[in-house]
This record gives C-alpha cells, sequence and structure tokens, in this order.
C-alpha cells in the first residue's frame, strides 16, 4: 500500500494520569513526570438529561476525547464526520447482560441493549453535538486504534474535509476482566484535516510494514501502551510532543503493522 497522509489539527487524550493533552504533551514530552491516578470522567453535560441517566463510562469517554480534539482545532463538533474505534463495546452493560442471561428471569432492559451495541459511542455522539456528518465505527481488537488512524486518514483524502478520529476502550467486571483484562479507561482523539492551518500541530503519513511494533522506553507508559488498545497510538503522540520527525510503527494486523512518519509543523 503507497503511503497517505493527513495533518493533525488537534488531540484529545483521557487516561490514567492523563487527564487532556495538556498535561499528556508534558509527560510525554520529558518535561514532567508520569503519575498514575485512576480516570475521572466528566459527566456528558451535553446530553438530554434522559440520556446522560442511561449512559455509562464507554459513552462518557468517548465524548470528552472527541471535544478535547474538536476545542483544540477550533472545529464545529457538529460539522464533522467521525471515526470511532474501539477494541470492544460497554463492558459494564455487557456484564449486566450476561449476569441476567444467567438467571430464570432472562429478561434484558431495552437501555441495556442498546447500549450494549458496538455503535452506541457514535449515537450518543451525534446527539450530544448535534452531528449530522457520516460517522463510522470499527473494531479490530487490539489494532482498533491502527485500524483507526488508516479509515479516518483514508476518509480526509476522499472528502477533502476533515475528520475525527476518536479511538477508546474501557474495562470489564470480573469475570469478564480475567479474559479481557483493561483495568481502567484510555482513549485518544485526532482531528486530521487535509490542509495545513493554524492549529495544525504536525502532520502523519502512513504505510502497511511488516517491521515490529515500536515500544516506549518508558516502563510506564509502554504498560499503558500494551495495556489498552487505544493507547497502541502513544508513540504518535510521544512524537507530536517532542515535536520530533519519526517514523513510528504501531499494532494493526497481526502479520502487518502500520507505519506512521510525523513531521512537526510547530
Amino acid at each position: 500500500m503507497p503511503g497517505v497522509g493527513a495533518f493533525i489539527d488537534g488531540i484529545g487524550l483521557v487516561g490514567p494520569g492523563l487527564p487532556n493533552w495538556t498535561v499528556g504533551e508534558a509527560v510525554l514530552s520529558g518535561n514532567a513526570s508520569y503519575v498514575e491516578q485512576l480516570v475521572e470522567l466528566p459527566a456528558a453535560a451535553t446530553l438530554p438529561p434522559a440520556e446522560r441517566r442511561r449512559v455509562g463510562r464507554v459513552v462518557k469517554l468517548a465524548l470528552a476525547i472527541g471535544y478535547q480534539a474538536a476545542a483544540a482545532a477550533g472545529q464545529d463538533p457538529a460539522r464533522l464526520a467521525a471515526v470511532f474505534t474501539a477494541s470492544g463495546a460497554d463492558g459494564d452493560t455487557c456484564h449486566e447482560i450476561c449476569q441476567m442471561l444467567a438467571t430464570s428471569d432472562r429478561q434484558i432492559s431495552p437501555t441495556r441493549f442498546h447500549n450494549s451495541v458496538h455503535n452506541a459511542p457514535a449515537g450518543y455522539w451525534s446527539i450530544a453535538a448535534g452531528a449530522m456528518a457520516p460517522s463510522t465505527s470499527l473494531c479490530a481488537f487490539d489494532g482498533s486504534f491502527g485500524a483507526g488512524l488508516l479509515e479516518a486518514i483514508c476518509q480526509v483524502l476522499a472528502a477533502r474535509n476533515p475528520v475525527l478520529l476518536i479511538a477508546y476502550d474501557t474495562g470489564y467486571p470480573e469475570p469478564l476482566n480475567r479474559a479481557r483484562p483493561i483495568s481502567d479507561a484510555f482513549g485518544i482523539a485526532l482531528l486530521l484535516s487535509p490542509g495545513r492551518g493554524e492549529p495544525t500541530l504536525g502532520r502523519v503519513d502512513v504505510e502497511l510494514t511488516a517491521d515490529a511494533a515500536d515500544v516506549i522506553a518508558d516502563p510506564a507508559l509502554e504498560s499503558l501502551r500494551t495495556g489498552y488498545p487505544a493507547a497502541r497510538g502513544l508513540p504518535l503522540l510521544v512524537a507530536l510532543a517532542r515535536r520530533q520527525a519519526r517514523r513510528q510503527v504501531l499494532d494493526y494486523l497481526d502479520h502487518r503493522r502500520l507505519a506512521v512518519t510525523s513531521t512537526p509543523c510547530r
């Protein structure tokens, strides 16, 4: 596959000890120490009260990082096409449904079922942001960030319009956590555009490669990268935070990874 690329105009970040890109940039650049803390997600304040009461952590996470990236780029969220990518759905809701199916009642709440589907965050985003532009929801297990980045860049090039990439993961309660251990929540959002503008942070060009995925030298940050599928994008954020022109390899398929060449614009 020949290389394709786009410009990054805004970043959203939420993870353990990384509540936003301001903190994340300082930590990933080496200008601040990483201190692990549990994620505190903001309320989904832009949703109507009825929907706000129904949503769980996965929707709150997707909304939080999406708004961060759009605001950093000075873009109206209502006008943005979006690509949502995650390795799973709402873990808490899946747990509740499994518990109910294990009883003699087996009556599943329609709200629980609605929130269990993979594109639920995209639907709530359209309500919260008033977004009428198209959205895509992807899942590629541990390669979900790479799959989402490739899809978003292709959409930018095809439509010549900005696209918001929203990559996120939250965990499962026990006993599902034993099969898919994700201890907290982690999300990265990138506002990708076809041309360089005032808010542009850098350019990224991607191509497929057989090379092994990059690791992060800092053990704590490497633990984040391997512990959350959405955090497979951290090597790219490290390059952007350090304003380095560099090539990094991100997880994607079993036998093909994604080589991402980043070029700073600031």
